[in-house]
């Protein structure tokens, strides 16, 4: 019988970088009975966005962040950001993040995630600034 599971994950982040969501998931989706059906996930904010990636090598990672940061500078291209209401790192974030994605499906079976030997699921921020709390919605179908 199909059932569903709805929750929200709080990660705090500690500013531009990748958190792994992986166990946190893993946790969540035990918790909730079910063992094989879907997980969408949904970053509910528009300066951060989620990934599937490398979790066997940090260097991986660190090379992400460079190339993000080389695409969308700091202080704009050929001229400053016109937004910049909540910070100048604020714009980039919003860039970084339409470039990525906010929403990923994944499969799991017999209550573990579908995931390849090498992956796992990061939350990835964009702003600078130190200790937000982000969001993430979790909905489990399956049964």
């Amino acid at each position: 019988m199909l059932r569903q599971h709805l929750c929200r994950l709080t990660v705090t982040t500690r500013g531009e970088g990748f958190t792994d969501l992986t166990g946190m998931l893993q946790h969540e989706l035990s918790s909730s009975g079910l063992r094989q059906g879907l997980l969408q996930l949904v970053a509910l904010h528009t300066s951060c966005s989620l990934t599937i990636n490398e979790n066997a090598d940090p260097r991986v990672l660190h090379d992400l962040t460079t190339y993000l940061r080389a695409l969308v500078p700091q202080g704009g291209l050929q001229e400053p950001y016109a937004y910049d209401d909540e910070g100048p790192d604020d714009m980039p974030a919003h860039i970084r993040t339409a470039l990525t994605t906010t929403s990923l499906g994944l499969s799991f079976d017999q209550g573990r995630l579908v995931l390849g030997t090498w992956q796992g699921v990061y939350l990835r921020e964009h702003r600078i600034q130190m200790l937000l709390k982000r969001n993430v919605s979790m909905h489990i179908i399956g049964e």
